[in-house]
């Protein structure tokens, strides 16, 4: 029996849930059990807030993307369930590198923990992409009602995404801070794209 795409839908929610429900175990995690100062180490863990904050926008726009996105789905395959494992498996591996983005910013290691956090954003983007490219392509999967015009603009945003990602993921090799900022950045245009899509959408 086929997998419906309701089916894979609510999968794919329950893993979004999990993953944006992780980050804030990773905040928690800051805060021993014997601390001596609750209100200094409070106020010491601020990169595990701003860290949290953005990465939880980030799965947020992720999951209104993949809601979007099998909106115009009316069927999978073997192929496109395939590479939504391989999507889901990118999105429940973001808080491991925003727990390392938090815990190293401020010291020796800030390089490597922004370059582990940048390129799993860009590697997400990439399945993202070959997800909807895969489905869209010829209107392989696309429902027979799926509008042209909804279609074109999936595609439009999909296709930069990777290479956002990929330049603020190289920032870091010159400041790991700026690289950083660099991803807040995105996620707080990506709320206003996905905003203006969005009602662009429910117009058309």
């Amino acid at each position: 029996m086929p997998v419906s795409t309701g089916r894979l839908e609510t999968f794919a929610d329950g893993v979004f849930a999990i993953a944006a429900t992780l980050l804030i175990l990773n905040v928690d995690a800051q805060i021993p059990e014997n601390v001596h100062d609750l209100g200094t180490q409070i106020l010491d863990i601020w990169p595990s807030y701003l860290a949290y904050a953005v990465s939880f926008v980030t799965i947020g726009i992720m999951w209104i993307n993949h809601h979007t996105m099998m909106a115009q789905i009316e069927r999978v395959d073997r192929r496109f369930l395939i590479a939504t494992i391989g999507l889901l498996m990118c999105i429940a591996f973001v808080p491991f590198p925003t727990r390392i983005v938090a815990e190293h910013i401020r010291g020796a290691d800030a390089q490597d923990a922004a370059l582990l956090y940048g390129f799993t954003l860009v590697v997400t983007a990439i399945m993202f992409s070959v997800n909807w490219f895969y489905a869209s392509h010829g209107r392989r999967l696309l429902s027979a009602d799926a509008d042209a015009a909804i279609v074109s603009g999936i595609s439009r945003s999909y296709l930069p995404g990777p290479y956002i990602y990929l330049g603020a993921t190289l920032v870091a090799f010159v400041s790991p801070r700026a690289s950083v900022i660099l991803f807040m950045a995105i996620a707080v245009f990506y709320v206003v794209e996905s905003s203006i899509f969005g009602a662009a959408t429910e117009a058309a």
